[in-house]
């Protein structure tokens, strides 16, 4: 605490106390007072309690505490603590973390659990979670509670927090067919995640313009399908340091490949997978979705989709189903023929579903869950009761809540993306938009509301590259971040706007390129106005 001689510091913590409240996105439960404490970079550690689970060794703990005290003290070389001869402050030398369950080399799940408790008063500076996962989101809330003076002394309030998340799925997705998006450009995504507090990195992996997954068991997707095999891919290195650095973040990599369309990119590299499309009764050149009829296509998946659920290890796959078109097939004469031995009749959403219901067995065999969009549930494909549909069209041909009161009252769990398609930009703050969404704003009961397991902010490529997805990003993903984290009645738009403003200029100082939300400046050094 302040001691009486330190009058000016008493000043200057008034003026700056609003700071240590300034949390992104806020917690559930929060105590905090004016008194503060200083915190040396030279004497301050992050220490494991003695009967924690997790100890020295733990990874993802070991690197969260030597990561978070890069973003609290940085490379610069500090000063030492001043002697003017006054009573000192109380300093905070440690913040003890004490895990209750083991957990240091897994990977988190969607049942993970994310709670922490964090105290700092004059007794202790305490962090205590059920899981190293919850330790890593109170680690991210220590870090924004420190704050500095002017002068550059580092201090942090007396304060008391309870806190978890609203859903258990938190989501970003970025889609790396569209522009390739080179690896760093990924991991430093995933950082600025980490401090939002988002946990599931959905990655829309391939799409119609190319294929940049490099497959060892069939090389000749990216070689014939990516935009440039030397330089466009991901390798599985590259797969493999993606998922581990999201692990030790606590962020679940959720892969997607999205068929039976959007697979244009697919079938240089593997002949016969696409639908050959027809101008009266001959072949146009052209190729439309997966071919729904074959075996041979049905033999590949089973084989690509083995090699997929060994990549990436996470139980859930995202296996697309969405805008398939069916132009093509109806086409085909062949097709045509199938659908009347089928008794489809001219209803192709019967052989969409066909091809999707195959492919869930699949799915299903190799142990795995999966995750659709929502045309599979509104053609009405036979799907597991355990399917996560994921509602992403805003109004047709329902709006986006009566979808989710759709799926739910049919007992399937539910995911919201629709009105957090941040690669739509808007003149002014679009952030408070995303912000006011309530993904459980739709008629239903108790039981419906909670097969709601949380949402995903979507940046889709058509227009977003490395010269741009930062800035278009943050921090207008972290009103998306704040919706699914904190409790349902912090909506207040003042009170969010005075917080993200100072959240996006404490992204500033993290090296994060994020776009300023209105009129204004950052106090600190880094931007100039």
């Amino acid at each position: 605490m302040a001691g009486s001689g330190l009058w000016f510091s008493l000043l200057l913590a008034a003026a700056f106390a609003g700071r240590a409240v300034a949390l992104w996105p806020w917690p559930q439960s929060i105590r905090t007072s004016n008194w503060f404490y200083t915190i040396s970079p030279h004497s301050f550690q992050f220490k494991y309690h003695a009967s924690s689970a997790a100890q020295p060794g733990c990874s993802v703990l070991d690197e969260a505490f030597q990561r978070y005290r890069g973003v609290l003290f940085g490379s610069e070389v500090w000063p030492g603590p001043a002697r003017t001869g006054k009573q000192p402050m109380s300093e905070k030398t440690s913040l003890i973390v004490l895990v209750v369950t083991p957990g240091c080399e897994e990977l988190p799940s969607l049942e993970s659990v994310e709670n922490y408790t964090l105290t700092v008063s004059d007794e202790q500076c305490f962090l205590l979670s059920a899981t190293v996962w919850g330790a890593l989101r109170g680690l991210e809330t220590f870090s924004q509670l420190v704050w500095r003076s002017p002068e550059g002394t580092l201090f942090i309030n007396k304060t008391e927090i309870e806190d978890f998340p609203r859903f258990p799925h938190r989501g970003l997705l970025l889609d790396t067919s569209r522009h390739y998006l080179p690896l760093p450009s990924i991991l430093d995504t995933l950082d600025v995640m980490a401090y939002n507090k988002f946990n599931v990195f959905h990655w829309h992996l391939v799409d119609d313009p190319s294929f940049p997954y490099e497959s060892f068991s069939f090389p000749e997707l990216s070689r014939k399908g990516s935009y440039d095999p030397a330089t466009h891919i991901y390798t599985a290195q590259d797969v493999k340091e993606v998922i581990e650095y999201a692990r030790l973040r606590g962020i679940r990599v959720l892969a997607e490949f999205d068929t039976p369309g959007h697979t244009l990119s697919w079938g240089p590299g593997v002949s016969g997978l696409l639908t050959p499309c027809y101008s009266g009764s001959q072949p146009s050149g052209t190729f439309g979705p997966v071919n729904p009829i074959l075996n041979s296509t049905y033999e590949f998946m089973s084989s690509f989709f083995l090699e997929v659920s060994s990549v990436f290890p996470d139980f859930y796959l995202h296996l697309g189903g969405d805008e398939v078109d069916f132009t093509c097939w109806k086409s085909n004469p062949d097709i045509q023929a199938f659908m009347k031995k089928k008794g489809f009749g001219d209803d192709f959403k019967q052989l969409e579903s066909y091809y999707i219901q195959t492919l869930l067995n699949i799915v299903s065999a190799l142990g795995k869950g999966y995750v659709v969009w929502q045309e599979v549930f509104d053609n009405k494909v036979k799907v597991r009761p355990d399917t996560i549909i994921q509602v992403w069209r805003e109004e047709l041909p329902v709006n986006y809540l009566k979808e989710m009161a759709l799926i739910t009252s049919a007992g399937f769990r539910a995911l919201l993306s629709a009105p957090w398609y941040l690669n739509r930009i808007t003149y002014g703050q679009d952030w408070k938009v995303y912000y006011l969404v309530d993904p459980l704003e739709f008629e239903g009961s108790a039981e419906q509301k909670a097969l709601v397991i949380g949402g995903e902010a979507c940046m889709w490529g058509e227009y977003v590259d490395t010269t741009n997805l930062v800035p278009r990003l943050w921090p207008r993903a972290g009103a998306v971040a704040e919706r699914l984290w904190s409790n349902k009645g912090v909506t207040d738009l003042d009170f969010a706007f005075k917080r993200l403003s100072h959240f996006r200029c404490e992204l500033l100082r993290r090296g994060v390129q994020a776009q300023p939300l209105s009129v204004g400046y950052c106090e600190q050094e880094f931007e100039q106005t």
